[in-house]
């Protein structure tokens, strides 16, 4: 009973984790239809959460000296690798390509729990993968782009590289006695995010004045201002919290494939409020993407709890990584 209502906690944190992040295009877009260079847009989400979240790292400060290479590859891979190669990616191949292959990312993660922790996982969960990201190629409509760039498809997949760490890292500890609390993890992680990304967006070349004005969300005026604040809020802070402490009771790839509904609802966003079409396939490809994500969140075995917890059996597909030392994803624009 136990494992299943932290499984089922798990999930009911995972869900709006996957809204949160998947949100975050639609009101970020109208930011940079109005002028901003979507890395300015990239550095602004980044930076703000990261000063939401400054007195929980002052809270956590001890993790500096206990976790240092855990904050620093959860800055790196999880919040300033994911974005900056997304972003450069796009730049080179169609974005439904880049998203495809970036959200290849959960079956990366069942390779590296088989061929890397050498854990066996369950068919259910690589059936569960294999249905998302087939049907992750229906939302995003693959076959409309076939002009592929060399570079941007490898900083796709650096992309998806990256979203493995961020699976990986926040499964970090899980079953430790001195895990570090998630959220001081995801403050410093937005610390060094927002450094790495300083250096790479040049903030002091934004033009600020933008930020006081208005964009366009489908034929709507909305407050530049109030579309930041979504952005930061909600599609960075609320996402990256919830995702985080999702993936301790799920595991690090089936909590992957249920953030592969980021792009559904992402999809569906974007045809509500900035009334771009809906395609028949898009459609089937979402609902094939839930059922994915359904299969891959019953797949891990329930197994009995002893007195330091619940055990894994050998089926399980429970991960405890070596790096004793997940973004979203964390990361979309």
């Amino acid at each position: 009973m136990h494992v299943s209502q932290g499984r089922n906690g798990g999930l009911g944190l995972a869900l709006p984790s996957a809204f949160a992040f998947g949100s975050s295009g639609v009101a970020a877009k109208p930011l940079i239809e109005a002028g901003l260079d979507p890395l300015h847009v990239v550095w602004l989400r980044v930076a703000g959460a990261a000063l939401v979240m400054l007195p929980v790292a002052w809270r956590h400060r001890a993790l500096v000296r206990r976790k240092p290479a855990l904050l620093a590859g959860f800055g790196l891979l999880a919040v300033a690798g994911v974005q900056a190669c997304y972003f450069a990616a796009i730049s080179r191949i169609p974005v439904g390509v880049a998203l495809l292959i970036e959200y290849l990312a959960p079956a990366l993660v069942l390779l590296w729990v088989r061929f890397v922790q050498r854990r066996p996982v369950t068919r259910a969960a690589a059936v569960g993968v294999v249905l998302a990201v087939g049907g992750l190629a229906c939302v995003v409509e693959v076959w409309a782009g076939l002009g592929f760039d060399p570079v941007g498809v490898l900083l796709a997949l650096a992309a998806a590289g990256c979203q493995v760490g961020y699976f990986v890292l926040s499964d970090q500890g899980s079953d430790a006695e001195d895990a570090p609390d998630p959220l001081g993890v995801i403050a410093y992680g937005l610390l060094v995010g927002t450094v790495i990304l300083t250096a790479v967006a040049r903030p002091w070349r934004m033009d600020w004045s933008l930020l006081a004005g208005s964009a366009d969300l489908g034929g709507s005026q909305v407050s530049a201002a109030l579309l930041l604040g979504w952005v930061v809020l909600i599609a960075t802070v609320l996402a990256y919290v919830t995702g985080v402490i999702s993936v301790r009771s799920l595991s690090p790839q089936v909590a992957g494939v249920v953030a592969c509904l980021e792009a559904v609802i992402a999809t569906v966003l974007a045809w509500v409020l900035l009334r771009e079409h809906l395609s028949a396939p898009q459609i089937i490809g979402g609902t094939v993407v839930l059922i994915g994500a359904v299969i891959a969140q019953s797949s891990t075995p329930e197994a009995p709890a002893g007195p330091s917890g619940p055990v894994a059996g050998g089926a399980a597909v429970e991960v405890a990584p070596p790096f004793a030392a997940r973004t979203t994803s964390p990361d979309r624009v």
